[in-house]
């Protein structure tokens, strides 16, 4: 495989290879399981660099996050090699961005995101910036989607609606809800004959609250462009209460 110049320490890699539980009825890796890819990536990648998780519950410390741009421009196949490299990127006030590529066994990029993640200190439930808990540690300027993570508009008038139970398999080690799962949620809305026909190309992702086990999330979707690459915005909120947790715009393609 061709791998791109890293230019310095701050960049990981990690080999995958699609398995055949992570593939769809076509027989390509589902989004959901490239999504566990980019989490396992960053989270071993964070680990070695002393930010991981597990040792920053021990400082009362986690990481959030907040907002994701994926694109993908080719959905491998069952036992396809992949190489994924993640890096952490800029510091933005008190967001802290980690930006991901996926080549396949040729070297091509077949997907890339931008992700932004907020520290936050467990004590005050309030973000602390990074630079000023962490320290210092290698980063990369280069950004794998030049995203600025503009606001999301809200559903005006839903076209669909689904509700999901939250499940105990849902939750990650904060005890909420992870990301990959309400994502899950928003690629499920669609009405079966048009996931049969269509897949994700752009996700943009904004979370905006958190679900736990034994919440009930409704997704109201709503199409904005339909045609060859529909356009949709998704909007989840908790059903009880209507606390907002996530806003997407997914564009699809044929």
């Amino acid at each position: 495989m061709n791998r791109p110049v890293a230019g310095d320490e701050a960049r990981s890699f990690r080999q995958f290879s699609v398995r055949t539980y992570e593939c769809d009825t076509r027989g390509r890796l589902r989004l959901e399981a490239l999504l566990n890819y980019l989490q396992d990536s960053a989270a071993e990648h964070a680990e070695r660099l002393g930010a991981g998780v597990a040792d920053l519950i021990k400082r009362n410390l986690t990481w959030v996050l907040s907002r994701y741009h994926i694109r993908i421009s080719r959905y491998p196949g069952w036992k396809e090699s992949l190489e994924l490299a993640t890096w952490p990127c800029l510091h933005q006030g008190l967001f802290a961005l980690r930006e991901f590529e996926v080549r396949d066994g040729q070297g091509t990029l077949i997907a890339a995101a931008s992700s932004s993640w907020m520290l936050i200190d467990l004590k005050t439930k309030r973000p602390v910036a990074p630079d000023e808990r962490l320290g210092p540690y290698p980063r990369d300027p280069r950004r794998a989607v030049d995203s600025n993570f503009e606001p999301l508009p809200v559903v005006v008038q839903a076209d669909i609606e689904r509700s999901f139970r939250v499940r105990l398999s849902d939750l990650d080690w904060n005890s909420h809800v992870n990301h990959v799962a309400t994502i899950a949620w928003a690629l499920e809305t669609p009405a079966a004959d048009f996931l049969e026909k269509h897949h994700p190309v752009e996700i943009e992702v904004d979370f905006r609250g958190q679900a736990f086990f034994g919440d009930s999330a409704l997704c109201r979707m709503q199409e904005l462009s339909s045609g060859q690459d529909p356009l949709t915005l998704i909007r989840i909120i908790e059903e009880q209460n209507e606390r907002e947790l996530a806003r997407l715009r997914i564009r699809w393609n044929a």
